[in-house]
C-alpha cells in the first residue's frame, strides 16, 4: 500500500478521460499522495474540536486521532491565501497582494496584478513534473482569464468556480462581475435544479479519486479540494438548516461565552485568553431588528459548515475503501477568519425569498463573525488574530505523532508547499521559499520561535516574531504592539512601553515589505 498524504482544505461530476503530465515514477511508487482541503470564510471556533457547537464529526475524528495547532495563520483573505498555498510564497510575490483581477482587465504585472505569476511555479506543477497526477475541485480565485485557469497551472482535472462568491444553486450573474464555472477547460453551467455547490465539489473529488484508483495504479496524486463553504451567500438545503432550528436563540454574546468555555475545557486556550468585548457597533441581542432574521442567518451558516463536513466524510470513506486512510496525511484549514461583510448593497436578495434557499443572497454580517472568531478580535481582511488565525488539523498515523495534545508552534500557509514537497521527496532546488516543513518544528513553543511572519492587505499590516506581534490598521496608522505570550487575544497595546521592540519589528517589516513589493 502506498503512503498517502492529504492536506485538507475543502470540494460532483463523473470522472472523464485522463491526461498525464509526466510518466509515473514506477509500478511500485510508494511516494505519498497529497490532498489539500481549504474552507472559505470559516472562523477559528466554528468546528466542534475548536469549541464550536456545529456538528463536525468527521473533522473532530481527524483531530482526535491527529494533531491540532493552536497558532496557524492564513493571509487574511480568500485569494491571497490561495496564492500562498499554491506557490509557497507570500501573496505579493505570487502576484496576489490584493484581489483577483477581472477577466476584462489588463493589470500591470507585479505584486498586485491579481493572478498567479507565470514565473512562480505552483505546487501542482512541481508535483506533476515529479510524476504525480493532479486534481482540483472547488474555488480557484487566482486567475479569471482562460490562460490562467487550473489546467494551465499544472492540474490534470478541474471542476469548480473560477471566480469568487456565487450562488450555491446556480451561477451568479449581475452587474458586479460575471462568475465562471469550468469543467477541466470548458465553461460549465449548473443544471436548473438539484445542484448544490458544496456537495458537487465533494462528489467530484471522490469521483476523481475513485477513477484514479481504477486507472492509475500506484501513481501518486495531488488533490486540492477548495470548498466555497461557508462564504456568503448563506445557502444550505433546508433539511440541514432545520437541524439547527433554535440553537442560536440565545444570541451572539451568550454563545461567545459558551464557545470560550468549551475552548477552555478542550485545552485549546487558558486563562490568558481573555474574551474581547463586542465591537461598539454590534447591538445587544435584546435590541436587534427582527426584520434582519438573525437566528435564521446563523442557522443557515451552521448548516453550510455541517454540509461541508459531510462531504469530507465521503472523501474519508473513499480513502478507507481504497485502503489508504491510515497512510494518508490530512490537513484542514480555512482561508481567513469569519466575515463581517454586509452585502445588502449588492441588491441580489429577493425580499420574498427565504434565507438559505434559491433567490436569497445575504451574509451573516459582523455580529455573528464575533462568534465565529472566538477568542480573537476582528475578522476577515484584518491582520489582527481574528482575521488570520485558522484551525489546522493534521492526521497522518503512518508519518506523524498522534494524540490529543495541542501543537503550540506557530506556522503559516506558506509552510504547506515545502511540507508537501518534503513529503513527496522532492528537493526544493533553486526556489527561495519563505516557509518550512511543518513537521520540522512541532516541539517548539510559539513564544520562543525566532522566525518572523508577515502580513499586508489593503494597508493593514502585521509582523510576528516569537511572543511579540506588531499590528497596523492603516498604511499611515500607528503601530500597536502585543505580547502574545501574556495577551494572546491582543487586548492591551504595549507600544509605548516597549519602543525598542516596536522599532526592531517595524524595521523587519519594512525590509520584508520592500522585498516583496508592498
Amino acid at each position: 500500500m502506498k503512503l498517502s498524504v492529504v492536506i485538507l482544505a475543502i470540494p460532483f461530476l463523473f470522472a472523464v478521460g485522463c491526461r498525464s503530465n509526466a510518466d509515473p515514477a514506477g509500478p511500485t511508487d510508494d511516494r505519498p499522495n497529497i490532498v489539500i482541503i481549504l474552507a472559505d470564510d470559516m472562523g477559528y471556533s466554528d468546528i466542534g474540536c475548536y469549541g464550536g457547537e456545529i456538528a463536525t464529526p468527521h473533522l473532530d475524528r481527524l483531530a482526535a486521532d491527529g494533531l491540532k495547532f493552536r497558532h496557524f495563520y492564513n493571509a487574511a483573505r480568500c485569494c491571497p491565501t490561495r496564492a500562498s498555498l499554491l506557490t509557497g510564497q507570500y501573496p505579493h510575490v505570487a502576484g496576489m497582494g490584493k484581489m483577483v483581477s477581472s477577466v476584462e482587465s489588463t493589470p500591470e504585472p507585479g505584486p498586485y496584478q491579481g493572478y498567479l505569476r507565470e514565473d512562480v511555479p505552483t505546487l501542482a506543477e512541481r508535483l506533476a513534473d515529479a510524476g504525480y497526477r493532479t486534481y482540483l475541485s472547488g474555488k480557484w480565485h487566482v486567475g479569471e482569464k482562460p490562460e490562467h485557469w487550473p489546467l494551465r497551472r499544472g492540474f490534470d482535472r478541474y471542476f469548480g468556480l473560477i471566480s469568487g462568491a456565487s450562488s450555491y444553486y446556480t451561477l451568479r450573474t449581475d452587474q458586479d462581475r460575471q462568475r465562471q464555472m469550468v469543467l477541466d477547460s470548458v465553461p460549465w453551467t449548473p443544471p436548473a435544479t438539484g445542484f448544490y455547490a458544496t456537495d458537487a465539489y465533494a462528489d467530484f473529488a471522490v469521483d476523481v479519486l475513485r477513477d484514479h484508483e481504477q486507472t492509475q495504479g500506484d501513481q501518486p496524486f495531488f488533490l486540492y479540494l477548495a470548498f466555497t463553504a461557508p462564504h456568503w451567500p448563506l445557502h444550505a438545503p433546508e433539511a440541514t438548516t432545520q437541524l439547527y432550528r433554535g440553537k442560536y436563540a440565545a444570541g451572539w454574546d451568550s454563545l461567545r461565552h459558551l464557545r470560550h468555555a468549551r475552548q477552555r475545557e478542550l485545552g485549546l486556550i487558558d486563562a490568558r485568553y481573555a474574551l474581547p468585548p463586542l465591537e461598539d457597533d454590534v447591538p445587544e441581542w435584546t435590541d436587534i431588528d427582527p426584520a434582519d432574521q438573525w437566528e435564521r442567518r446563523m442557522e443557515v451558516y451552521a448548516a453550510m459548515v455541517h454540509r461541508m463536513d459531510e462531504g469530507i466524510g465521503r472523501l474519508i470513506e473513499q480513502l478507507e475503501e481504497s485502503g489508504e486512510l491510515d497512510n494518508t496525511l490530512l490537513v484542514f484549514l480555512s482561508d481567513n477568519g469569519g466575515c463581517a461583510e454586509d452585502i445588502s448593497g449588492r441588491q441580489l436578495h429577493r425580499d420574498t425569498a427565504t434565507i438559505g434557499l434559491p433567490g436569497s443572497y445575504v451574509a451573516y454580517r459582523k455580529p455573528w463573525s464575533q462568534l465565529s472568531n472566538v477568542p480573537f478580535r476582528k475578522y476577515k481582511q484584518w491582520t489582527d488574530e481574528g482575521g488570520i488565525a485558522t484551525p489546522l488539523i493534521v492526521h497522518w498515523p503512518a508519518g506523524a505523532p498522534q494524540g490529543d495534545d495541542w501543537i503550540d508552534a506557530y506556522g503559516h500557509v506558506i509552510d504547506l508547499y515545502p511540507t508537501a514537497l518534503s513529503a513527496a521527496g522532492i528537493p526544493l532546488g533553486g526556489e527561495a521559499l519563505p516557509g518550512r516543513d511543518i513537521f520540522s518544528n512541532l516541539e517548539s513553543e510559539a513564544y520562543e520561535q525566532t522566525r518572523p511572519l508577515f502580513w499586508e492587505h489593503f494597508g493593514r499590516a502585521a509582523v510576528r516574531r516569537g511572543r511579540y506581534k506588531l499590528v497596523r490598521h492603516r498604511e499611515d496608522g500607528a503601530w500597536m504592539l502585543f505580547d502574545l505570550r501574556n495577551d494572546p487575544t491582543e487586548g492591551t497595546n504595549i507600544a509605548t512601553e516597549q519602543p525598542a521592540t516596536v522599532s526592531e519589528l517595524a524595521k523587519l517589516y519594512a525590509g520584508w515589505a520592500q522585498a516583496v513589493g508592498v
